[in-house]
């Protein structure tokens, strides 16, 4: 029999084991740091694709590329005042009083500032304002479930929720799940949030409306019910032309024998029926 005391046996019967309620704790603390690992992950994507449109898009630099088209107000200058040209593929516009202008790769701002240095040598101190009177070199993309899928023209001030209006989600696109990616910049890092469409139009918040960026692509993904349902319609796609088939009208077999009995020998008006 061991001369051990008590105390000792218990305390050797637990050595090297964790009371339950240590190992609980352990197992919540690492849970709630998971957790809020992936809260701080998706705050640093939202932060990250809000601080690239501060950056780059809220400025208000669009740069203008074949084939957009420029209009031109100049009060001062009656030979460009009101002048809207379409950048033609080599970069420049042709404009009376100062011929061909490059204007490729340079803002709306800095096309203006061109043109007022350009103005000087006839005007003093002329002003010139330039907008963009046709996007069509820059695009942003939407797919998945939704009435109008395919690019979009990118206007600088495109926010997600005003690209979902216009595509439309249908009844099976899970909007909770909405994916935003931005291409590969130039750190080759590739960004992507999930947006929360009925939360917004729910509860207001616009703090995932974000802006988006040229080449930016939206995928609406289908509800699990919705995915369910277009897999088995791809299922049974290759048999939709036998059941198109089986499900033809009778009428246009009667109409073929019909015109078969008028076209016999002899002229009889018997009609052949289908047995």
């Amino acid at each position: 029999m061991s001369s051990r005391p008590k105390w000792a046996v218990r305390r050797g019967r637990t050595a090297g084991v964790a009371p339950a309620w240590r190992r609980v704790a352990v197992a919540c603390a690492a849970l709630l740091s998971l957790l809020s690992g992936c809260a701080s992950t998706a705050h640093e994507q939202l932060v990250a694709f809000l601080r690239a449109h501060e950056a780059d898009v809220s400025a208000g630099r669009y740069v203008v590329q074949p084939p957009d088209a420029i209009r031109i107000h100049a009060p001062g200058a009656e030979e460009i005042d009101g002048t809207a040209q379409t950048v033609r593929p080599d970069g420049k516009v042709v404009l009376r009083l100062l011929g061909e202008v490059d204007v490729a790769g340079l803002s709306t701002q800095e096309i203006a500032d061109k043109l007022k240095a350009q103005l000087s040598r006839y005007y003093v101190d002329p002003e010139v304002v330039v907008e963009v009177a046709g996007y069509r070199s820059q695009f942003y993309y939407v797919f998945g479930q939704v009435e109008a899928p395919g690019p979009k023209p990118f206007t600088g001030r495109d926010t997600v929720l005003m690209a979902l209006a216009e595509a439309r989600p249908t009844f099976i696109a899970w909007r909770a799940q909405v994916r935003v990616t931005r291409p590969e910049g130039p750190s080759g890092e590739r960004k992507t949030i999930i947006v929360d469409l009925d939360r917004m139009i729910a509860t207001g918040d616009a703090s995932q409306n974000i802006l988006l960026q040229e080449g930016d692509i939206i995928e609406v993904p289908p509800t699990p019910l919705g995915w369910v349902g277009l897999r088995m319609r791809e299922l049974l796609y290759p048999l939709e032309p036998a059941v198109r088939a089986y499900n033809a009208p009778a009428e246009a077999i009667d109409s073929y024998d019909t015109y078969r009995d008028h076209n016999d020998d002899g002229g009889s008006s018997r009609r052949r029926w289908r047995r």
